[in-house]
């Protein structure tokens, strides 16, 4: 566990001391989103060491915890997770005790349930967002996690059900106006944390195929395959990734929200191509769930093959690229009047 750029801060009024813990990618997005909640408090992210958790160290006082899910069983790496779970288990103890924070606010996954846990036993009111990328039923870290909790927020109506004294608030909201000028331009993205392979090959055969006479950028996660003729990097920082997304008129995603709702932001062309777990690329199906939820409100084009992406390329040529977002505002407006009910500690 690092924690690079320490920053001075100094309790004053109602100043409180915020702990914001998620894993890479979309779950650290949306604490993003809520700046205006946070951003005036002493605060502190815990998210996993990725090219998103570096562009935070730089502006924010940032700890590491490593990357685990009981997903790695599935996969065949059960040990690795134990070794990763006990360590994060010991350092997130050590910093949450130097830290203190009066709140914690986490939105997922894994790799953060431990934050959650000690902040909790050392006297932190803790909040708990269940991911936006669950519509239809509960992650495990909400699960694990929701007992925990002082608060619980869901953001589709089903996980109601599942988590009845939660606080909805559905974040989704589709954009008016065109698409801003876009280049002849490819991005492809399979996220922060594991390679995807497939996606990559996907996008290598339909340029063999002539089917992309565009420019092509790809981002195919640490060790992940580079096929010959591409421009190819392992990661990128979240800055440039935007740069990019400003200019690409397609983008061909995995299936995490971070990634789908960055694209739809920018008016970007999406193909999502989700990991699916029978051939072992993820620890379930949930971005299959998250793509199909996507599609069916008419945001995105899925793909799971090379000859389905060459397709969905084609389909978009002739469509007019749809804009979305998430807006947080209502799940701000209530951080903000909970925050006012929490008394900072003496330090």
């Amino acid at each position: 566990m690092s924690v690079p750029g320490e920053m001075k801060s100094e309790a004053s009024g109602r100043r409180l001391r915020i702990c914001l813990a998620a894993s890479g990618g979309g779950h650290v997005r949306q604490l993003l989103d809520m700046r205006p909640a946070w951003s005036a408090h002493d605060h502190f992210f815990v998210t996993e060491d990725t090219a998103l958790g570096q562009s935070l160290a730089r502006e924010h006082r940032t700890h590491f915890v490593p990357h685990f899910a009981w997903g790695q069983v599935k996969l065949g790496t059960p040990f690795r997770m134990i070794a990763r779970a006990f360590k994060s288990f010991f350092g997130s103890l050590k910093m949450m005790l130097r830290e203190r924070p009066d709140v914690v606010i986490s939105t997922g996954a894994g790799a953060v349930i431990f934050p959650v846990l000690w902040g909790r036993l050392l006297g932190a009111h803790v909040v708990v967002i269940e991911s936006f990328a669950r519509f239809e039923g509960p992650s495990l870290f909400g699960r694990i996690a929701a007992p925990l909790a002082h608060d619980v927020v869901v953001q589709s109506a089903k996980l109601k059900d599942h988590y009845p004294h939660a606080q909805l608030f559905d974040p989704f909201r589709r954009l008016d106006g065109e698409a801003p000028p876009k280049k002849d331009l490819l991005f492809a993205t399979v996220g922060a944390t594991l390679p995807f392979d497939r996606l990559v090959d996907a996008v290598a055969s339909v340029k063999a195929d002539g089917g992309l006479p565009e420019d092509i950028i790809v981002q195919t996660g640490v060790g992940g395959r580079a096929p010959s003729g591409l421009n190819v990097s392992e990661t990128l920082p979240f800055d440039e990734v935007q740069a990019i997304l400003r200019d690409a008129r397609f983008v061909v995603c995995h299936g995490g929200t971070g990634s789908l709702i960055t694209a739809l932001r920018e008016g970007c062309h999406v193909i999502a191509m989700p990991r699916l777990s029978k051939l072992g690329e993820h620890y379930d199906d949930h971005q299959a769930e998250i793509t199909e939820a996507f599609a069916a409100r008419g945001l995105v084009q899925v793909a799971n093959t090379a000859e389905e992406l060459g397709q969905a390329i084609e389909n978009a040529r002739s469509r007019t690229p749809v804009l979305a977002t998430t807006d947080p505002q209502n799940l701000i407006r209530y951080l903000g009047e909970l925050f006012g009910k929490i008394t900072p500690r003496r330090r």
